[in-house]
């Protein structure tokens, strides 16, 4: 079995791999611009494969046509920068739930930090102003869930655990602990009003795409936040920045966009009531680990030919 690595600090990789997966060869390259030729000369079976957060140039082309390649793991969840390929050829599994815990982490902690008021608070210490100030409880107060996979699910829990009532939205509803509503995407329109915080935690399919335009956000409530650590692409940027600063939208917590990195010049950057944030709410210490952990379970049972965990549907995106 041949494996090639793909990624921008493969050391620690290519050391647990070759410790869990003995006999494979494994190769590696470290860049989007040599890939095609490494894919070329080495011609593996096996390609494990980090995109690179805030760069362009991924070469899904190179990888879709090399002629030995029969299943691809992405390091990461998301797969729209390879999406769509032939599955009759090529299986697709990506690492779902590596950074789940703290994307709902990242989620809840822009959830308090609206809700107890920190940009107000913020603003007058920067003025050295003391005056009278209050905070609010997130008890009883309603996330939206846009996405109920691992990440929904785990915001979902943490939210439930500060009295907050959780609705979510996924395509096939079925009910799901701590969410008291499970809704269709077409009961969108109907529950997106109900937020005080709207959580996006979708993939990016053509479905998705620009799903939050100009008409969803005029339907939240008046003094709602949106939070999206999904993909880039989901949330029409323009319409969001209308509805900021017109003050329908209370703020907003943004770590994904549609071009990344967010160009300087972006009116987003300068708004006091947004959080920016550079694609990070699932890179911690050690996420590449437990990643590369994660496809050598999966090598173990597909060679005692048990099914893999994590095959992705190039259809639906996950």
């Amino acid at each position: 079995m041949k494996l090639m690595v793909h990624s921008y600090k493969p050391d620690l990789l290519l050391d647990i791999l070759r410790h869990r997966l003995d006999g494979s060869v494994v190769t590696c390259c470290t860049s989007y611009a040599e890939l095609p030729d490494a894919l070329e000369r080495e011609r593996p079976d096996i390609l494990y494969s980090v995109r690179f957060a805030g760069t362009a140039g991924f070469p899904r082309s190179a990888i879709l046509a090399c002629p030995s390649l029969h299943w691809v793991s992405v390091g990461g969840a998301g797969i729209d920068h390879l999406a769509p390929w032939d599955a009759s050829r090529l299986t697709v599994t990506n690492a779902a739930g590596v950074g789940a815990e703290t994307m709902a982490q990242y989620a809840v902690a822009s959830i308090l930090h609206f809700a107890l008021g920190f940009p107000e608070f913020a603003a007058r210490q920067r003025e050295h102003r003391w005056s009278e100030g209050k905070v609010a409880s997130v008890k009883g107060l309603i996330l939206v869930i846009l996405g109920l996979g691992n990440t929904g699910r785990a915001a979902a829990s943490l939210a439930g655990a500060l009295g907050m009532r959780v609705i979510g939205v996924r395509a096939n509803p079925k009910a799901t602990s701590h969410v008291e509503r499970v809704a269709s995407p077409d009961e969108l329109h109907e529950v997106l009003p109900e937020g005080d915080f709207v959580l996006v935690a979708l993939p990016l399919t053509p479905r998705t795409r620009h799903l939050l335009d100009k008409r969803q956000f005029a339907s939240m409530k008046r003094g709602a936040v949106l939070i999206d650590v999904s993909r880039g692409g989901i949330v029409r940027h323009a319409a969001l920045l209308e509805s900021l600063q017109k003050g329908h939208l209370k703020g907003a917590a943004l770590d994904v966009f549609e071009t990344e990195p967010l160009p300087r010049e972006n009116p987003l950057w300068d708004l006091p009531n947004v959080i920016i944030t550079p694609h990070c709410s699932s890179v911690y210490e050690g996420w590449e680990r437990r990643s590369i952990e994660m496809f050598c379970d999966n090598v173990e049972r597909w060679r005692r030919g048990e099914k893999r965990h994590n095959i992705v549907d190039p259809c639906r995106g996950y």
